[in-house]
């Protein structure tokens, strides 16, 4: 009896010293803090989310996305994975069957060759056929800039002038170009304790880089924008807002200085969930420039971005501790502003798309 006795305190005292010895990475306390508020499950407009992928969309069954999609009130989803040639045929061939009116698909090119003679001409005919079969804009991986090289084996550059006819074509043809570079910067710096994404670094350290790893952020993101202005007849969709929702002055003057950029806000929610007056503000000046994108397709976590822009909820937890362990507040954002936000830009800038899914 002693023995079970002293077992079992050794057990308790075990389990105590354990709690009291917590990771930061275990920490992760429910607030006691209670204020009026309530979920939003479902978006106070139908919406477009400009950033889903859906890699196997050429064979998937659609029936399970439209439920989905329709619980949340999402209008048309924009697949960034088609692809191109065969691969993107089938893909519209899949929607064009059974949900046409219901997603848009964005083609994809390939940089392998860039360097041989006629490649951009090639690259630039090949994403015409992707168009004329039903593709409604091009998506740009963040692999240019930090991945891709040219036939020498050397980095290509955002704005390497190789690249030229792609951006030409996509402003003849009159479709958007998505783009996503390097990543947030806190990636780039060093792991220490004044790194906010520090957590996220610890948890997933294949996302950590050197601060020149492959050049230096600055860099890569200033190639971009670069590209942006020397391409001024083409419409750019600056992913995950450019990477600036922590800095959103700075993304203002960046999109006064370039008329032919756009921002989405995939990824980047707990940003603006941290800043909501300021970010109310931003909205507002500049509704006519941001779209709603989401990018994983994860629907249990819509209601934090429908929560973010809509209501007027205080310290409200978000659904990644790793993204952000702070709390998020309502934009509480006027109708008129999110009826641009959720569907009346896409519907300005991509074309194709039924208009008739949405209010006005």
């Amino acid at each position: 009896m002693k023995i079970l006795i002293a077992i079992s305190l050794s057990i308790l005292h075990c389990s105590v010293f354990a709690q009291k010895n917590l990771t930061f990475e275990e920490y992760n306390p429910k607030s006691t803090l209670v204020v009026p508020g309530n979920p939003v499950t479902r978006a106070k407009f139908p919406f477009i989310d400009i950033h889903s992928h859906q890699f196997q969309m050429a064979t998937q069954n659609l029936s399970g996305l439209i439920v989905d999609m329709d619980k949340m009130n999402m209008g048309i989803m924009i697949n960034l994975s088609g692809g191109s040639g065969e691969r993107i045929k089938g893909a519209i061939k899949n929607v064009k069957d059974h949900y046409p009116n219901r997603f848009g698909v964005f083609a994809n090119v390939s940089f392998d060759g860039v360097g041989r003679d006629g490649w951009g001409e090639a690259a630039a005919k090949q994403l015409e056929e992707d168009v004329k079969n039903g593709a409604v804009g091009l998506k740009i991986y963040k692999s240019l800039g930090l991945r891709n090289k040219d036939t020498d084996g050397k980095r290509l550059a955002i704005d390497d002038p190789r690249l030229a006819p792609v951006w030409e074509k996509c402003g003849e043809l009159g479709i958007p170009v998505l783009i996503h570079a390097a990543d947030p910067k806190p990636f780039w710096d060093p792991m220490d304790s004044d790194n906010e994404r520090w957590l996220e670094l610890k948890t997933r350290p294949g996302r950590k880089r050197s601060g020149t790893d492959p050049a230096p952020w600055q860099q890569i993101i200033d190639e971009q924008h670069n590209m942006f202005r020397n391409h001024p007849n083409t419409t750019f969709i600056n992913a995950h807002f450019g990477w600036y929702a922590n800095d959103l002055s700075r993304l203002g003057k960046l999109i006064d200085e370039i008329p032919n950029m756009y921002v989405e806000l995939a990824a980047i929610i707990a940003e603006l969930g941290r800043q909501p007056r300021f970010a109310h503000d931003f909205f507002v000046k500049y509704q006519d420039k941001i779209l709603f994108g989401k990018d994983s397709w994860k629907p249990e976590e819509f209601p934090t971005y429908f929560r973010v822009l809509e209501s007027d909820d205080e310290y409200f937890p978000y659904h990644k501790k790793y993204h952000a362990f702070w709390p998020m507040y309502g934009l509480d954002l006027p109708d008129e502003v999110l009826k641009k936000v959720y569907y009346k830009n896409a519907l300005k800038i991509v074309p194709g798309l039924d208009k008739s899914l949405f209010p006005d």
